[in-house]
């Protein structure tokens, strides 16, 4: 697998993997201008599509909470990285992608030695994502509303990260 920059070549099959229920379900926001967002790459954030051999299967969104222009993580400090990712075909369910997606993300957002945690903020009723994201190291941290929407925000630390690697 690999992942790659998002492009306008790719704003056909984000809109497409958007409208998908399982996407819908996991909490997206259905109101994300695609079009508008493929055009432009602040420094603050990455959109990259995962592909098996050349075949769209995930997106993935690594961004700093920080400087995050919508502030919807409210008052966090530097040296985070949030996640987002989603299967975009729920034909490529349970294929262990979205593992494969994670960590690769995990190791870029940690190459950085300013990096020191990592966020994600699952829905509160997704117990199958929280369940995902455990395995993959990340605690519990609080309860929040983001976006009108109650998301558990979970954490890795790099420490944590560097455990996990051994």
């Amino acid at each position: 697998m690999q992942l790659r920059t998002a492009t306008l070549d790719d704003l056909e099959t984000l809109q497409w993997w958007h409208q998908q229920a399982h996407v819908v379900d996991a909490g997206s926001d259905v109101n994300y201008n695609w079009e508008r967002e493929l055009s432009r790459q602040p420094e603050w954030r990455e959109q990259l599509m995962a592909e098996v051999d050349g075949r769209a299967v995930g997106f993935v969104q690594i961004y700093d909470p920080y400087d995050d222009e919508a502030h919807r993580w409210g008052n966090v400090t530097r040296k985070l990285r949030a996640i987002e990712v989603w299967i975009g075909d729920a034909e490529n369910l349970n294929k262990g992608y979205g593992t494969i997606i994670m960590q690769l993300a995990m190791a870029r957002c940690f190459d950085n030695p300013d990096v020191h945690a990592l966020l994600v903020d699952p829905l509160a009723n997704n117990r199958k994502a929280q369940r995902f994201y455990a395995r993959l190291g990340f605690k519990f941290i609080e309860t929040k509303t983001i976006e009108n929407e109650s998301c558990y925000v979970l954490k890795i630390t790099r420490e944590q990260y560097q455990k996990m690697a051994v």
